[in-house]
């Protein structure tokens, strides 16, 4: 029973933060055009995202690597 019970609330963990971090991301991305700060949102949602998912971590980390070369360049 103690397994089924922390498996189970280990699934309800996940979904929430893929439910969290999709409903951000795609505030985010209706940012863009929409009055908002999209350039903070985004990354916001995808950090919660790269919690679960491989291809979000890489996405920000690609992110990342973006905004320091913009900072060296400046």
């Amino acid at each position: 029973m103690k397994h089924f019970v922390f498996r189970t609330l280990g699934q309800a963990k996940r979904l929430i933060i893929i439910v969290v971090g999709f409903t951000i991301l795609i505030a985010g991305i209706a940012m863009i055009v929409l009055p908002g700060p999209a350039v903070v949102v985004i990354p916001i949602g995808l950090a919660i995202l790269a919690t679960e998912f491989i291809w979000a971590r890489k996405l920000l980390d690609s992110v990342k690597e973006r905004i320091e070369r913009m900072r060296k360049n400046n």
